[in-house]
């Protein structure tokens, strides 16, 4: 019995436990370094932590973490539901050792419908600071749009951003097709867009019944008035909606839940999530958590519900393929949260049963696929060991490429791999300047300088590649290889990627830190772990000039010119449609625009054309 005893030497746990309240709260286990192994929550924290550390019998992952606690910290809560939202946090910002972490870099998408005069629909994803309501999350951007797409065509919202709204003249191919009404130039007014607007609110809160209830009073009430036309709308519209209900009902009925399945392969963990919203099947989301390597598929599945709920609204009902751990505290601290109940189901019939049997063996499938890729990619990173001649595999790959349009909107991108695969936390974006236009040697030393500076200053921190990858050839090299020096840096492996003279994928030269040049071929693992890298830093780049060539371009030179604010800027805009429209207008057009006058038109011709004041004069003069 002595070795089933769980109270390791050094900190009395029972008598710690004696000493707590028996009320919710959330308990932190610390090592002696103070580095924290392991966080939880609790309905009774004396219950709770007490039972770590009496006579039942524990798994060795258990005993091999209890053995390491030092001391313990505990903090009281309101509720469960605080409990539950505090210990999510925590395990989040400590990521403790012994926890099961859910591991997630995507930002979930939502469907935004803004707060403004005129209220715009659209996909949203980052962080929630536009003022506006948030549906949400979906599983994918598919979702989504299938979701925007159904929603333009019932209520016949804008989608529109704010810059195409505000300069519109005319409707557009969407209120020709019929899939907006067309506010911006006043088609509607703002009492019917307004119900439009809370009509559509409705429907995104999967209040759909009630919608079509008050829909048919009013078509009724049309109907009397013999208001016709208004009727007929209203009956088309309540036709779509009741067309989607039958379509998409679960059960019989509309319902609003998720089901989980969790799959495990040794320490490698998927949950598979299927989400409908009144009825709709949303489609599935996997996810990969940390898992400590001994936790069971029931441990895990409760590590998701607690974290991925604490942050994200539940449904109000959630379909589980294990039971999990205190299950009905999850339960009652997810409807506090909520404000509502939720209820979490293990033993399900019908068509539920059949949507779990159907994630269960996705979930299986996923985990599979995503195995087959680690190993895959595990085997590129060493095949590129082994041609670099390293001592070990490369823990950590960056590589630099350079995107521009002629010299313009010159943009550097650098992308980080590590031996899982990219790592778009750590990617980077560097916006260079004051050189010459299209000068890629120029760029490149600008990005690499501004890249390797914390090492140059000596920063202990300074975080290096072990290979660092230049898109380009001997000419970027070099200058990859005088920043690195001139920082005094010798441990990095530096290899250029040219492509070949047909700059055909295979082909490409790959130039060796020894001054010699290697070309795998297109079997070569190496290289195409060589292709990923330099693909995805060609992609991220690529990604970043475009957007800053748009705003360029955007913004326009209007602001530089003399005598335009935005009030006469706006209205230019309005009257042309936009830029491209006013670009195109001569002289005497421009002038007709309210509050411009003909010497004012002419340098705002001048200046969109290129033209300076003296090259106008030499051409008046001809």
């Amino acid at each position: 019995m002595g070795s089933r005893n769980a109270q390791p030497a050094g900190f009395d746990g029972r008598a710690y436990a004696a000493a707590l309240p028996t009320v919710p709260g959330v308990y932190r286990m610390l090592d002696a370094d103070d580095g924290v192994l392991y966080v939880g929550k609790a309905r009774a924290l004396r219950n709770r932590v007490g039972s770590y550390f009496n006579a039942t019998p524990k798994s060795s992952r258990i005993m091999a973490m209890l053995a390491q606690v030092a001391r313990m910290e505990v903090t009281v809560t309101r509720s469960e539901a605080d409990a539950l939202l505090l210990e999510n946090q925590l395990i989040k910002s400590l990521k403790p050792r012994y926890n099961v972490l859910l591991r997630d870099d995507k930002s979930y998408p939502y469907v935004l419908l803004t707060k403004e005069q005129w209220p715009r629909l659209g996909l949203h994803r980052g962080p929630r600071s536009q003022p506006g309501r948030y549906f949400g999350p979906y599983p994918s951007a598919v979702a989504v749009r299938e979701t925007l797409n159904l929603m333009q065509k019932l209520f016949r919202l804008r989608s529109c951003e704010d810059s195409v709204f505000n300069n519109r003249s005319r409707p557009c191919l969407q209120y020709q097709i019929g899939r907006c009404s067309a506010p911006c130039v006043g088609l509607i007014d703002a009492a019917d867009y307004a119900e439009s607007v809370r009509r559509a609110t409705l429907f995104l809160e999967g209040r759909s019944d009630e919608l079509t209830g008050e829909l048919e009073q009013t078509m009724l009430a049309a109907s009397a008035a013999l208001e016709f036309e208004q009727a007929a709308r209203l009956r088309d519209l309540i036709a779509g909606i009741r067309k989607l209900q039958t379509r998409q009902f679960v059960d019989g009925r509309s319902a609003d839940l998720d089901v989980l399945a969790v799959a495990q392969q040794g320490a490698a963990a998927c949950v598979l999530l299927l989400a409908f919203r009144d009825g709709r099947n949303l489609g599935t989301r996997a996810f990969f958590p940390k898992t400590n390597g001994e936790a069971g598929a029931d441990e895990v599945l409760a590590a998701f519900v607690s974290q991925y709920y604490a942050e994200q609204p539940p449904p109000g009902e959630i379909v589980l393929d294990h039971d999990i751990p205190e299950r009905e505290m999850i339960e009652q601290a997810l409807s506090e949260h909520a404000g509502r109940k939720i209820e979490l189901r293990t033993h399900v019939r019908g068509e539920r049963a059949a949507h779990l049997d159907l994630v269960r063996r996705n979930a299986q499938l996923t985990l599979a696929t995503e195995l087959a890729s680690s190993s895959a990619q595990q085997a590129r990173v060493e095949a590129l060991r082994d041609l670099l001649g390293l001592a070990g595999a490369p823990a950590r790959i960056e590589c630099f490429d350079i995107s521009h349009t002629m010299g313009e909107a010159t943009v550097a991108s650098c992308v980080v791999f590590d031996a899982q695969g990219p790592v778009r936390k750590q990617y980077r974006r560097y916006n260079i300047t004051g050189i010459e236009p299209g000068d890629d040697y120029a760029a490149m030393h600008q990005a690499l300088q501004r890249r390797f500076r914390p090492a140059a200053e000596g920063a202990v921190d300074a975080v290096l590649p072990d290979v660092l990858l230049i898109d380009g050839g001997a000419g970027q090299v070099a200058q990859a290889r005088e920043v690195l020096a001139d920082a005094g840096i010798h441990d990095v492996v530096l290899v250029g990627v040219a492509k070949g003279p047909a700059r055909k994928p295979g082909d490409e030269t790959l130039l060796l830190p020894d001054g010699s040049e290697a070309r795998p071929g297109a079997a070569s693992p190496a290289l195409q772990l060589v292709q990923q890298v330099r693909d995805e830093a060609h992609r991220f780049a690529i990604t970043g000039h475009r957007g800053k060539r748009q705003k360029t371009r955007s913004t326009s030179r209007l602001e530089d010119i003399a005598g335009i604010g935005p009030r006469r800027r706006s209205a230019l805009l309005r009257h042309f449609g936009g830029l491209p429209g006013l670009k195109a207008a001569p002289v005497d057009d421009i002038a007709r625009v309210d509050g411009i006058n003909r010497a004012l038109a002419q340098r705002i011709w001048d200046s969109l054309h290129g033209v300076t004041p003296d090259a106008a004069m030499d051409e008046s003069d001809k």
